[in-house]
């Protein structure tokens, strides 16, 4: 195995002659299979990458490949591709095989990347630990007696414990920056709409995104290139032009990066908080301005993101009964009992609770009491950072609050677990861009992540932003 620092060095020695594709994906193959007992994956297409490769190959040496041409890619077992299983790491779907692709998966086939397997994640994508799902937990490859991050824990694992070049994960309320934070990879969570959601299975359909986990912002900005732009297919994706990022990454930019307050306050671990005072100590020292904003309905963040959320779960969710796909039943004598017993017997006991909210606030008497006021808080969370890039260009804060912390450290304390999302959230609920940079390490060598934040569609600037503190901050 040839070492590459990105996908355009790949492409360069196969066209060299001194990188085999299928060498490489035997490479990733093996390593896999070294290293299931993470537990990254649920399912692996060994039987069509290797072929698949050849293919690109000949492509490549032709000279007439895709702009991903031999990246190795692994996707969130929540992505639709045709006559592949689709479990969302359910029960419920565990038989369940998709019937048409997600456009984000045949964006990248078109573009000549090899889908080499779906990840394992928490169930439905609701938890942040990957300790929620039907195919077991997810082991974090720095040390293995802590939790990856969730809900796309396995899609970090993937692309941190070396088993792939990059992986798609989801992120509804921190889902790929919160795992890329814990794991020591870049995470991308793009603008709401920038990409689209057709073939994702929904969880809050208004606040989920598709983005990208690697290990380096060059290959960040070539996923979010190919799978952004307009899709007939999903009316919520947006038809603003697409920037060359892979092309423009490089181009000078110079940042007035805004530091909230908020999120400096009570329940910041103290490593985390050095780590990250120490990084902004660093931009000073290279010329970069940074400035105290205030975001002063931080504190309605975690309510209200678990308001919505659960609300448009439990809307979601209900085509879950038994009766149409998927796991049904057999101890039922009507057709109420079969889909109380479906939905009791095959769905996880976050996806319960997280129905039971949901149903809760949008019930009769509580709808104006919760949903309702969530929605103006939501409103008013927007207009605060509307508000601060007005003042900034970036806004920069802990990705979490804490490193990675121990299996099972959290499980009995649904409040304490969902407060892991504290800093995430907001972006979700703005509509707004984020990426976690792994930025340091703690005393036992666990990655500190910092997140990056943007106005909406302006991901050039928060890619611009990482590449210069990639290149001149973190490899020093």
């Amino acid at each position: 195995m040839i070492s590459y620092s990105n996908n355009f060095d790949k492409i360069e020695k196969v066209r060299r002659g001194e990188l085999s594709l299928r060498s490489n994906l035997e490479y990733f193959l093996k390593k896999i299979e070294a290293k299931k007992n993470l537990n990254a994956f649920n399912f692996i297409f060994n039987e069509d990458v290797l072929s698949i490769a050849d293919s690109v190959e000949s492509k490549i040496k032709s000279g007439s490949y895709g702009k991903l041409a031999g990246m190795v890619i692994a996707v969130k077992d929540v992505l639709a591709i045709k006559n592949k299983p689709l479990t969302c790491s359910s029960k419920i779907l565990q038989e369940f095989r998709s019937i048409y692709t997600a456009t984000v998966i045949q964006k990248l086939i078109d573009e000549d990347a090899i889908i080499i397997g779906k990840t394992n994640c928490d169930e439905f994508a609701m938890g942040s630990s990957n300790e929620n799902s039907a195919f077991g937990n997810v082991l974090n490859p720095v040390d293995e007696s802590r939790v990856p991050g969730g809900s796309s824990g396995g899609s970090a694992v993937a692309v941190a414990g070396g088993l792939c070049d990059a992986s798609l994960g989801t992120d509804t309320g921190g889902s790929i920056r919160q795992p890329a934070s814990f794991c020591g990879v870049f995470g991308l969570k793009p603008t709401y709409g920038r990409v689209s959601r057709f073939g994702l299975t929904a969880f809050a359909s208004s606040f989920d995104s598709i983005g990208a986990f690697t290990n380096n912002v060059t290959d960040v900005a070539a996923i979010l290139e190919v799978i952004s732009g307009k899709d007939e297919n999903d009316s919520t994706s947006s038809n603003k032009d697409v920037p060359a990022y892979s092309k423009e990454i490089n181009n000078h930019f110079s940042p007035v990066v805004g530091i909230p307050k908020e999120y400096f306050s009570e329940g910041l671990s103290v490593e985390v908080k050095n780590a990250i005072e120490n990084f902004i100590e660093q931009l000073k020292e290279n010329n970069i301005t940074v400035k105290e904003i205030s975001l002063p309905n931080t504190e309605y963040t975690i309510a209200a993101y678990y308001i919505l959320t659960t609300a448009e779960a439990s809307s979601n969710l209900a085509r879950y009964d038994g009766a149409r796909y998927g796991y049904r039943s057999q101890d039922s004598s009507t057709l109420l009992q079969m889909y109380n017993n479906s939905r009791s017997e095959a769905l996880g006991s976050e996806v319960k609770r997280r129905i039971m909210l949901g149903t809760y606030v949008l019930s009769s008497g509580y709808y104006d009491a919760y949903y309702r006021k969530a929605q103006k808080a939501r409103r008013i969370i927007k207009n605060d950072f509307d508000e601060a890039f007005t003042q900034v260009d970036l806004i920069l804060t802990p990705t979490s609050p804490t490193v990675a912390f121990k299996i099972g450290e959290k499980s009995s304390d649904p409040l304490e677990m969902y407060l892991s999302d504290i800093y995430t959230t907001s972006a979700n609920l703005a509509g707004i861009p984020g990426i976690n940079i792994p930025a340091a390490k703690d005393k036992d060598g666990l990655p500190i992540g910092i997140q990056l934040l943007s106005p909406q569609f302006a991901e050039l600037n928060l890619l611009k932003f990482s590449y210069f503190i990639e290149k001149n901050l973190l490899n020093k």
